[in-house]
């Protein structure tokens, strides 16, 4: 069963003009114009213009008369769909084979087979509104089994995403308006007026009449929303894209004639991208079946590659996830991204230590989640906290280390937790202490050892200091802990206590 994502940008025009021109007031409102002639009205109004009573189609002229110090800007039609192109590209190379433009506002993409490499659903669609977030775009994003259900819940929900359970459409649907089926702004208006008030009213109602009255429209909008009627994803492509496919005079449907043509495509894949020099990072395979709906299997690789087989043991290893249904018609496989790969000839010395290589087994555990794979590398930094960073698994090495001055535990908490402690100030070690409610002598102790703030980051981190102390209870455990500021002046930190990590 698909699972279809629909990513709505409610102010996409007004978020491309300030990340075009950062010098924008962000507390100024900001409208888009269109023309017509001599009619001028507003196009397209950013959260702030809204709140003041702004509105889409409101004549240019009142929205000034209204709103002192608005920002009124040409609206540029080409340029806010290019943009929804370029984020529908970044989109179909992060989270799914198969994406497309929702127009006028909005992504659609079936993340069946691809949302395990972002750590789930729930993971993946908060991340989405996050990064689109951290680039300057509002976004919400619903999840449910049809395109309708969630393009029509992501625009009328007042949360940034939502998940709809599987088979749950039919609940999560009912109490939606009527504008949320897709329909023309006329038919809508007629529906009202009959008195159907939601797409709970209109599903229960016997279909003939409806028909007779608006034509096959409303039925067929709503067999999409409950999952009636197939409504497949065209997905994106440009140009420059590295891609093979096999159409079948026969439709095919068993496991090892599916695995016979995928072994194929790989190899005619891999011959393509040897002539342009490249390798592939994430490659799609899209499975177009006879009852017209598209099913996706990605698989992603820790670094650049033309290795037929290994390639081809990444897609069998999941093939059995294949529905053919009916028939299977045509396969496409793709490499959606790819970057320069140059082979390297394997020494020949007897003498020469063999490296391993370990990409492939970090392959094989990212295409069962890829947010679980990751190294960690040391920052220079001397808060503990701020020392560590994860970066990619292959991530080259930058030369950077921990410094071995003072002892480090293996263990470092999230965040350092309040302990209770007993200690002689400024510069003694505690005697005793109670973490997690249970209470532990101190029978050695080692430091302090002064740690001072980023002043260059955070003001507030002036003065601040920790004085941290190694210390070992009466049953031989061993942690690190420390107290905010000096233990005499104040504004150096709050004197109280914390632990921060645990030795092994």
């Amino acid at each position: 069963m698909a699972r279809v994502v629909s990513v709505f940008l409610p102010t996409l025009p007004t978020d491309r003009i300030r990340r075009a021109d950062p010098s924008l007031s962000v507390e100024a409102p900001l409208v888009l114009i269109a023309r017509s002639g001599s009619k001028r009205w507003i196009s397209a109004a950013d959260q702030v213009a809204l709140k003041l009573g702004l509105r889409v189609d409101m004549p240019a002229a009142k929205a000034q008369a209204l709103v002192q110090g608005l920002i009124m800007i040409d609206a540029d039609p080409a340029a806010d769909l290019a943009a929804l192109e370029r984020l529908t590209l970044w989109a179909l190379s992060q989270y799914s084979p198969v994406v497309a433009i929702d127009l006028p506002d909005g992504i659609v993409m079936d993340t069946e087979g691809a949302d395990h490499l972002q750590g789930g659903e729930e993971l993946m669609l908060s991340g989405l509104v996050n990064r689109m977030r951290g680039r300057g775009l509002a976004a919400r994003a619903a999840i449910a089994d049809t395109w309708g259900a969630a393009h029509a819940l992501a625009r009328t929900m007042n949360r940034e995403t939502l998940i709809v359970a599987r088979g749950e459409t039919h609940k999560a649907v009912n109490r939606l308006p009527l504008s949320s089926l897709r329909l023309p702004s006329e038919t809508v208006v007629s529906l009202r007026t009959l008195g159907f008030a939601n797409v709970g009213d209109l599903a229960g109602t016997p279909r003939a009449p409806l028909i007779l009255r608006f034509g096959p429209e409303v039925g067929r909008r709503l067999d999409q929303m409950f999952g009636r009627v197939a409504e497949p994803i065209d997905p994106i492509r440009v140009a420059e894209l590295v891609e093979v496919q096999k159409s079948f005079a026969e439709p095919i449907g068993a496991r090892e004639t599916i695995e016979k043509y995928v072994t194929r495509l790989v190899r005619q894949l891999c011959l393509q991208l040897e002539t342009r020099g490249l390798g592939v990072r994430r490659a799609d395979l899209i499975v177009h079946r006879v009852d017209n709906t598209l099913q996706a299997l990605r698989a992603g690789t820790a670094k650049p590659v033309r290795d037929i087989a290994w390639l081809t043991k990444l897609f069998r290893d999941r093939i059995e996830r294949i529905e053919p249904g009916f028939g299977i018609e045509k396969l496409s496989l793709a490499a959606i991204l790819a970057e320069p790969l140059i082979e390297a000839q394997s020494a020949s010395s007897l003498i020469e230590e063999q490296i391993a290589d370990v990409t492939p087994l970090i392959d094989v555990l990212g295409n069962r989640g890829g947010q679980r794979i990751f190294r960690v590398a040391p920052v220079a930094s001397d808060v503990p906290e701020r020392s560590v960073q994860r970066i990619a698994p292959t991530a080259d090495e930058d030369g950077a280390t921990w410094p071995m001055h003072w002892l480090r535990p293996p263990r470092l908490l999230a965040r350092p937790e309040l302990i209770e402690v007993i200690a002689l100030l400024p510069d003694h070690p505690p005697v005793s202490f109670t973490w997690r409610g249970k209470r532990r002598r101190v029978k050695r102790a080692d430091g302090p050892e002064r740690i001072f703030g980023e002043w260059w980051k955070r003001s507030a981190e002036w003065i601040a200091v920790r004085d941290y102390f190694v210390v070992e209870d009466d049953t031989g455990e061993r942690f690190w802990i420390f107290r905010s500021g000096d233990g005499v002046d104040t504004e150096t930190g709050s004197h109280k206590w914390f632990l921060h990590g645990v030795f092994a």
